[in-house]
């Protein structure tokens, strides 16, 4: 198949490499909202109109500026059944929505796919660009350079007073939503982690990837994002998440430092214990991997686990052993209770080969 490696492989090309604050900031996202001023909003448009929008989006790629960015290829989503649409889910490079989506919908992905553009999803065009680490400005940069070559080609639905126009109007005005994917174990053990969100939400910045409000992220990954798009500039945007996550940056490594001043050999105790119970378990589910694929991650990260794991093993575990792409390794669907056998038998084969 022309895509196998798209769905074969859990970390995309970008996710290997190394970016600033990598041990705590997993990725840095820069997703526009853009619509075609020419057609109605997806959720208004025939199956002919939002033909013709992926017909005008597609002619964009045989631009020679995008193609000086990359290679990117076309993907329609009715092209690939529901357990490859649910792997690029989890590898972040589509939505839910655009996973459902039955009307001509597609995605484009550049080689490394550190670069997506959902079409037809709940806006016309979503241009995502991830970089690895705490490199906000640098997608930022990306994503605006491949947003204007995409205006210079078609006419986007743009207001002058209240700015690009969107089908959700909490995304009018810059049409831009910049987020950090942070990996924040030592704020949850140390339980500080509620407090700090909560302040967070205070200077217009949200929180997501809890299991309900208040809660633990799976693997104490969160994602923080800002809340307002419309009456700040992109470079206001991103300078509140810029500094609010260099913040939190900062209070994440004070509690992992005071936890190896106060607490150390229970610190080393759990992050052993949960190596041991992940090479060793021949059940586990999705929630308790996660969590202990963090110990391990935070193990590493402070010189506390005598293992050969590194951090892409974790990094690509934390995807490979998620429902979709458990079950597009199996080759079909799998009932929960042998998911949770075959999460288990593949973190055992990844860990005992790093040994």
């Amino acid at each position: 198949m022309a895509h196998e490696s798209l769905f074969n492989n859990a970390l995309s090309d970008w996710m290997r490499e190394e970016g600033p604050d990598r041990d705590i900031v997993f990725s840095s996202r820069i997703r526009l909202a853009r619509n075609l001023g020419s057609q109605p909003f997806p959720m208004l448009a025939t199956n002919q109109q939002s033909a013709e929008v992926l017909d005008q989006v597609s002619r964009v790629l045989s631009n020679k500026e995008l193609r000086s960015i990359g290679n990117f290829r076309l993907i329609g989503l009715k092209d690939l059944n529901e357990l490859q649409k649910r792997v690029l889910v989890e590898k972040h490079l589509i939505s839910p929505n655009l996973a459902n989506e039955s009307r001509n919908g597609a995605v484009i992905l550049s080689d490394n796919e550190s670069c997506s553009i959902m079409v037809n999803e709940e806006d016309h065009l979503r241009i995502q660009c991830l970089r690895p680490g705490f490199q906000i400005r640098e997608a930022w940069e990306l994503a605006d350079r491949i947003d204007n070559i995409f205006e210079s080609e078609m006419e986007y639905a743009f207001d002058e007073k209240r700015g690009y126009l969107t089908s959700c109007p909490t995304n009018v005005g810059t049409g831009l939503r910049a987020s950090v994917m942070m990996h924040l174990p030592a704020l949850v053990i140390t339980q500080q982690i509620n407090r700090l969100l909560s302040a967070i939400t205070q200077v217009g910045l949200a929180v997501r990837g809890l299991y309900g409000e208040g809660s633990e992220a799976m693997g104490n990954l969160f994602q923080i994002s800002n809340q307002i798009t419309l009456g700040q500039s992109e470079d206001e945007i991103l300078d509140n998440l810029y500094r609010v996550a260099k913040q939190i940056i900062a209070h994440e490594r004070a509690a992992r430092q005071k936890m190896l001043a106060e607490s150390k050999t229970r610190l080393i105790d759990r992050v052993n214990r949960s190596y041991g119970i992940l090479c060793n378990a021949y059940i586990i589910d999705s929630k308790e991997a996660a969590q202990r694929l963090s110990d391990i991650r935070l193990g590493m990260d402070l010189g506390l686990i005598n293992t050969k794991v590194t951090r892409e093993i974790t990094d690509e575990l934390i995807v490979m052993t998620q429902p979709g792409f458990l079950q597009q390794l199996a080759g079909g669907k799998l009932s929960s209770d042998e998911r949770d056998v075959q999460r288990a038998e593949l973190i055992r084969l990844k860990l005992g080969n790093s040994k």
